[in-house]
């Protein structure tokens, strides 16, 4: 449990230094993710970031109505990596989305 414990305290300090200003139900949705077991054998900062993306990627951006209309999963993803950058930016992200990063 203590291992538990400490990752849940180490993912809560990287979703403050990557999302100082995003709102709280937005980190807790993130959170969760971050935790998820799917994501557990990744470095914090890392389950933080891809957790993050994905969050804002289906929750403040046109991905899946653009998935819906018939885009595939990655031109769908590159048309919404400005929509991404700026939500996170408006969260004053330390961090933000590379076109060429999307995997």
């Amino acid at each position: 449990m203590k291992a538990s414990t400490n990752r849940q305290r180490v993912i809560a300090k990287a979703l403050t230094l990557l999302l100082p200003m995003a709102p709280y139900a937005d980190i807790e949705k993130i959170r969760e993710m971050a935790l998820e077991r799917k994501l557990r054998d990744l470095p914090p900062s890392i389950a933080v970031w891809i957790a993050t993306i994905t969050y804002v990627r289906h929750e403040h951006s046109s991905y899946d109505t653009l998935l819906e209309d018939g885009y595939d999963r990655d031109a769908a993803r590159f048309f919404v990596v400005d929509e991404i950058n700026e939500t996170l930016t408006q969260w004053r992200a330390t961090r933000l989305l590379d076109a060429d990063e999307e995997e």
